[in-house]
């Protein structure tokens, strides 16, 4: 898996990532934008996506590593 700062293409994706972060903002966690426009956690964590300062991981979609059997490749 790689680590992204860019926001997700899909919007599913695109929500996940933010509702992680707006929970670690709930939980205390210091905003990574300097004055964001808002103080509610979800607007923040959608602030800090589009300025890309959030790095992240994306699950491996099923098949990625699949052959065509459906069975698991070996690296």
């Amino acid at each position: 898996m790689t680590v992204e700062s860019q926001a997700p293409d899909s919007k599913f994706a695109f929500v996940v990532v933010a509702a992680r972060r707006a929970r670690q903002l709930m939980s205390g966690a210091m905003p990574l934008v300097s004055n964001p426009r808002s103080h509610k956690p979800t607007r923040v964590a959608v602030e800090e996506l589009g300025a890309g300062v959030l790095e992240y991981e994306l699950p491996q979609t099923p098949g990625e590593d699949e052959d065509k059997d459906g069975k698991r490749r070996k690296e």
